[in-house]
């Protein structure tokens, strides 16, 4: 079994399975002047990484409880250097969007593994902090993306893609001799043995409806809709709102989001041992969704700074927390719902940012005020599934049973 030293490899290749995602984000507009390609192929490239991603979640999952978390990191990372390079070569919108669904399929293979193999090292007790950690390289890898994509996109549009594709290589370097594999030989060999009835992502996903974990897997989708939602159009929002640069829009990233990760840090892990999961899974939306709102109010560059540090914030310490429930609810199927956790993460990286674009087209406000609906509606019914889980007796019924008595 390995020792927790194993841990900030984790945390590494969680942040690079992140980073992919929002690294073309600043870089857009003149990626689309490059490519001759519309405002909508801007929602395409963003989303390409989620739909492969949500496509070969599940399986990775499976093949994580088969094969080995190890071997899954592993090609995952390849796979993240391969979609690096292809990006920084490729001269046409054909080429750039296949370097995006490669890299979703690498998000896939590392993703449910690392969760699977965090569950693995850890007793429930450590279980919470651990998750902290490694949703605050999750969360960073989202938010810290666009941030370094700007700021090296001053070197040349490409340069944000060779520099991540070097990380990654030197990241494959040290993974295979230094990273131990977390699953013994004989837990593998019962999953090879057992050959489960073989379940397409579709069928997996109107399985999940009925299951005891559904909600929380709605929240994953729910929180990554919404901060998709928010990056996707973000760039184009301050610039044509309030007048912002390329380099403001970098400094906006970089600072908010190494202030929401020290806040999750700081404060995940004791709000969570005060007041519980479920009471700040539900109060960490509604306060994400009103943030939304207030971005529209000023054009003020450390207002906009506050706003969106806020939003970043509270986005850092749902996922852990949700992370944190669906571990308890896995039991041995760790890679297989870590699998389905990514597969509605990808959902929301998918149907987010094209959304937003196209609400973008019809009014520039649009695309905020609907994700804010979005994660308000997320909220009321996590309100309710945390009455109805903690046996909470609505007032109404209270009064009647109290009369009875």
């Amino acid at each position: 079994m390995p020792t927790k030293s194993a841990f900030p490899f984790l945390l590494t290749y969680m942040f690079l399975a992140m980073l992919g995602i929002g690294l073309v984000i600043p870089i857009l507009p003149e990626l689309l002047i490059d490519f001759g390609a519309g405002g909508k192929a801007a929602g395409y490239l963003v989303s390409a990484f989620g739909l492969t991603q949500f496509l070969f979640s599940p399986i990775a999952g499976e093949f994580s409880d088969k094969y080995g978390r190890k071997p899954m990191i592993v090609v995952g990372l390849c796979l993240f250097v391969i979609s690096n390079l292809l990006a920084a070569a490729a001269d046409d919108f054909s080429l750039f969007l296949v370097s995006r669904l490669i890299g979703g399929m690498g998000s896939a293979a590392m993703v449910p593994s690392i969760m699977a193999y965090v569950v693995d090292i850890t007793t429930e007790e450590q279980r919470p902090r651990a998750m902290s950690f490694l949703g605050a390289s999750m969360s960073s890898g989202f938010i810290i993306g666009p941030g370094l994509g700007g700021l090296l996109a001053e070197f040349g549009t490409r340069a944000p893609f060779f520099a991540s594709a070097s990380i990654g290589l030197l990241a494959v370097i040290c993974c295979i001799p230094l990273l131990p594999e977390s699953q013994s030989g004989e837990v593998r060999l019962m999953h090879l043995k057992s050959k489960p009835k073989k379940e397409n992502i579709f069928r997996q996903l109107a399985q999940s409806v009925k299951s005891h974990y559904f909600i929380l897997l709605l929240m994953i989708f729910a929180i990554t809709f919404g901060l998709t939602h928010f990056e996707a159009i973000y760039p184009l929002f301050v610039t044509q709102s309030y007048g912002f640069t390329t380099r403001d829009i970098s400094i906006l990233f970089m600072v908010c989001s190494l202030i929401g990760t020290f806040n999750q840090l700081m404060l995940t892990n004791r709000l969570t041992q005060r007041f519980g999961e479920k009471p700040i899974i539900s109060s960490m939306l509604l306060l994400s969704a009103v943030s939304l709102v207030f971005l529209l109010f000023s054009g003020n560059f450390f207002y906009v700074m506050v706003i969106t540090m806020l939003f970043f914030t509270f986005n850092n310490i749902l996922r852990p927390t949700i992370n944190t429930l669906l571990s308890k609810e896995a039991g041995n199927e760790q890679g297989f719902v870590a699998g389905l956790n990514n597969a509605y993460m990808s959902l929301g990286q998918i149907f987010g940012p094209v959304l937003a674009g196209w609400l973008f087209d019809i009014h520039i406000n649009l695309p905020y005020l609907f994700g804010a609906v979005v994660l308000l509606v997320s909220s009321f019914v996590s309100v309710k599934w945390v009455g109805i889980k903690n046996g909470v007796i609505p007032q109404e019924n209270r009064r009647v049973k109290d009369q009875a008595l």
